[in-house]
């Protein structure tokens, strides 16, 4: 009777791995077949590529897709200046292991032209990352660029299409997109325009760990825990820099914490944390009850119209 229960058990349990590398085989295909088809129905497509989590993501299933060093488009970077040394670092580096084209545009050169000016010097330059890709866009004449937004991310983000079209002023339409029945990507253009192509639509943050875990993909160390020096506010770890000092009243603390996304320095924050591996993250993820953005971003503290009116404007 009891080896009937154990083996009950054992075939109970044994499907439940299969289905989950099921799922993420299913959603690295997908992925993959978005990657390739950008390939095929664009002339001058970009990768755009942070050196956070998505993106290396998206990296690793380029590299299935095409192999290394064989990559078809480069990878563009929208740099702030005020990006995380540890990301930036390691996104020189994996480009250069993948011998892969990497090109970087500045919003700082951006305010230099005189194209960006802030209200005043400590506006975060996150949302201004929209003029200089643009510029760049129009400099290289791209007619695709390759995301790493996800629908589960915030509301407005889950509105999109996968291949999301532009119009030539780099703007989204939300009430005009096209439809995408059966997987048909609609990949028309008039002059001027391009689209805005979102690979990993349909993964969660969940995925991505889970995937990072399995694949053994490297990412910077900031991603994992580390001590820090933080300050709460608002219910938000603030890390503490040149950038974001702390405001008087604030106690500086050293947290152990992480990161659940990057991006400009001004704006990103971490969480408490002791996960130290993927495995570790993937266990924290299936616990979180809060988005990685509404949890670590400052600056989407907004309403999703707020959001969604900075998507039309040519934000990622």
């Amino acid at each position: 009777m009891n080896a009937r229960i154990d083996t009950a058990v054992l075939n109970t349990a044994t499907p439940s791995h299969h289905l989950s590398n099921a799922h993420l085989d299913a959603l690295e295909e997908e992925t993959i077949f978005i990657l390739r088809e950008v390939a095929a129905a664009f002339e001058r497509p970009a990768l755009l590529f942070s050196g956070g989590k998505d993106s290396l993501v998206m990296l690793r299933c380029a590299e299935k897709a095409f192999g290394a060093g064989r990559i078809p488009y480069p990878l563009l970077m929208i740099d702030t200046g005020h990006n995380f040394p540890e990301v930036t670092d390691f996104r020189d580096s994996r480009a250069a292991e993948l011998q892969a084209e990497l090109i970087v545009r500045s919003v700082e050169d951006s305010m230099k032209r005189g194209t960006v000016r802030l209200a005043h010097p400590g506006e975060s330059r996150n949302v201004h990352q929209s003029v200089t890709l643009l510029e760049a866009i129009e400099e290289f004449r791209f007619d695709a660029l390759i995301g790493g937004a996800r629908r589960d991310e915030e509301k407005a983000r889950a509105k999109e299409r996968i291949f999301s079209h532009r119009d030539s002023f780099g703007q989204w339409q939300p009430k005009a997109q096209r439809p995408e029945l059966w997987t048909l990507f609609n990949t028309r253009l008039a002059p001027g325009e391009h689209f805005r192509v979102f690979p990993i639509s349909n993964w969660t943050e969940l995925d991505v760990w889970q995937y990072i875990e399995r694949e053994a993909i490297a990412l910077p160390s900031i991603y994992y825990t580390h001590k820090r020096e933080v300050v709460d506010r608002r219910g938000l770890l603030v890390p503490v820099t040149e950038l974001t000092p702390p405001k008087d009243g604030e106690t500086v603390q050293i947290r152990d914490v992480r990161f659940r996304t990057v991006g400009d320095i001004t704006c990103t924050c971490p969480v408490e944390s002791q996960a130290a591996t993927a495995a570790d993250n993937v266990i924290e993820t299936m616990a979180a009850d809060v988005s990685e953005r509404g949890a670590t971003r400052m600056d989407d503290k907004t309403s999703e119209a707020s959001m969604e009116k900075r998507k039309k404007d040519g934000y990622f």
